[in-house]
């Protein structure tokens, strides 16, 4: 009985956070019905989302509302991420974020175009004061839309600390206005011997269990399982609401063996720099390999997530010849549940040891490194969440700059980076910008980069995996888009692309005087014509673009308006 309430704790310690977030009446960043298309927490590629989205029919333009008076204490705009982002400071120790606008409202828009003339860029990230742009509650401060990073046009929107920063389930203060009478439903469980400790099935291999669900709704698992010393557990599931066919991430997840609770995770709040950590939380080789997330009901020892609460770290010791009966509960945040058993025999057997040939022990404790012909590895403290045993291969090509360097044979993500240098075999580049590191994963290449150092390219890299080295030579492609139609429409569009390193700059003038150019995330960039700024007559319009390796093209272009 005391696990039980001790981890009761966690949600209890939720449940204060929700009965403020009650006690604040907020009205609605938008005027039409609250449908949902992702919630708190869900678990996405290296990070947890941070917020709430808000559907908007299906298109771009709905009014955005400030849900409390406050001042814009920030404004980011960016192809990439929240797009057009909006971040609005309140008297009560909050701070809310409305990310992917089409565009803000005219006052914040004309603030933010001066700012951009006055930095020259396009991407900018305007930190305010409380007296520069206040707003009131119901005040319109933007229009939705579907900018940056986003695959279909919604509202994401946010709630957090002003003070740690750390994001909060807006899904809280909004209860009342959204319909969900559907429990989470079990897509899988897997079981996990520890390595050297444990054993199922007479196999060191983790094992996968789908369940059975029957026309009430009850799910079983019908698999015979016999396991001997240390297991552990993750399940797949996703939540479900009324009025909507989008699936959506697990709020709370609970494991109990014999009762008792081993593992409980409450996703109500979280700091940007433990978001990575989610690829700890899950079985980041399922992830990488199937695109499929189970959530570990076990902790490793170096995640240090800290809406997770465990005893003996949700890792279950089978020492007796009977029967164990595990049961998983999820819960969304209306409290609708869902339960599935998982019934193990403990049945004596032989734990296989751990494979170590070819293999070197990396801590999770330590700082690690690694060299070999032409391959230096630093893996830092605090970047790997277990011990690992790794394994070295190496793919030699004498004509290449490079030898394939395989670290590691399965993949393993990395909480910040590893610092990685790599031996050039033909040296003969001038421009050594032009040389970086190369990522090779399932058939395509990706530029990682890095820096020359006598003959070595170093760079960090986030992930184990298959690296060699590359060479950029070829400048970046500007595609002019329908340029009979420019001045008529009096807007000018081109597409950027680059074969390798990526573009990294650009820069747009017309008569020697800077010009904004607005980017998509499809790298398309836009100028309208600008009255205040725009005469009437002749002119010359000059891009001029850059990829990552300093490799430049321009584009020329005559025009009277």
């Amino acid at each position: 009985m005391q696990i039980h309430h001790i981890l009761a704790g966690i949600c209890l310690f939720a449940g204060i956070t929700t009965a403020n977030a009650e006690a604040q009446e907020r009205r609605k960043p938008l005027d039409i019905p609250v449908l949902l298309s992702g919630n708190f927490g869900e678990l996405r590629s290296n990070h947890f989302h941070s917020g709430i989205d808000f559907k908007t029919q299906g298109a771009e333009g709905q009014p955005i509302h400030s849900v409390l008076d406050g001042y814009v204490s920030r404004i980011s705009v960016s192809p990439w991420g929240y797009g057009n982002g909006l971040y609005i400071t309140h008297p009560d120790g909050t701070t809310t974020v409305y990310g992917h606008l089409q565009k803000f409202s005219k006052k914040i828009a004309a603030y933010v175009k001066e700012k951009q003339y006055e930095q020259e860029s396009f991407n900018v990230n305007l930190m305010l004061t409380p007296d520069e742009l206040p707003v009131k509650e119901g005040e319109l401060v933007a229009i939705s839309g579907n900018t940056g990073s986003s695959g279909g046009p919604h509202l994401h929107f946010e709630i957090r600390d002003t003070e740690t920063e750390e994001t909060m389930d807006p899904i809280e203060y909004y209860k009342p206005l959204i319909q969900d009478t559907r429990p989470p439903k079990i897509q899988g469980v897997m079981i996990y011997p520890m390595p050297g400790k444990g054993v199922v099935n007479g196999s060191s291999r983790k094992l996968e269990l789908k369940p059975v669900t029957a026309q009430n709704g009850k799910q079983t698992l019908t698999a015979h399982i016999e396991a001997w010393g240390e297991i552990g557990l993750a399940v797949k599931g996703y939540d479900y609401m009324d009025n909507t066919t989008n699936i959506y991430g697990v709020k709370n997840i609970t494991l109990r063996a014999d009762s008792q609770i081993i593992f409980r995770s409450c996703l109500d709040r979280f700091a940007f720099d433990e978001t990575r950590y989610l690829n700890s939380f899950t079985d980041f080789e399922e992830w990488k390999e199937h695109r499929s997330f189970y959530i570990k009901s076990f902790v490793e020892p170096g995640n240090r997530l800290r809406f997770i609460e465990s005893t003996n770290r949700g890792i279950l010791t089978i020492d007796e010849a009977r029967t164990y009966q595990l049961t998983y509960q999820l819960a969304d945040a209306f409290g609708n549940t869902t339960q599935l058993s998982v019934w193990i025999e403990g049945k004596e057997q032989p734990v296989p040891e751990i494979d170590t040939d070819n293999a070197e022990l990396f801590h999770w404790w330590s700082d690690n490194r690694f060299g070999a012909k032409g391959m230096r590895l630093t893996i830092p403290k605090g970047n790997l969440y277990d011990d690992l045993y790794f394994r070295y291969s190496v793919k030699e090509d004498s004509t290449a700059l490079c030898a394939i360097h395989i670290l590691h044979n399965k993949p393993v993500a990395l909480h910040k980076s590893a610092g990685l240098s790599l031996r050039l075999q033909n040296d003969t580049l001038e421009n050594k910008r032009q040389y970086g590191i190369v990522r090779l994963q399932n058939g395509r290449r990706s530029w990682t980069g890095g820096v020359y150092r006598n003959g070595w390219i170093d760079a960090d890299i986030k992930e184990l995996g298959s690296y060699t080295l590359g060479k950029d030579l070829v400048p970046p492609t500007i595609t002019p888009l329908n340029p009979a139609t420019w001045v008529s429409k009096q807007a000018i569009s081109f597409r950027l692309s680059d074969n390798l390193s990526g573009v990294q700059t650009y820069r747009g003038e017309i008569d020697g005087q800077y010009v904004l150019f607005e980017m998509n995330s499809k790298s398309v960039i836009t100028y309208h014509f600008d009255k205040e700024r725009l005469t009437r007559g002749k002119h010359t319009l000059k891009l001029v673009v850059n990829d990552a390796c300093g490799n430049q093209s321009s584009y020329t272009y005559p025009f009277t308006w």
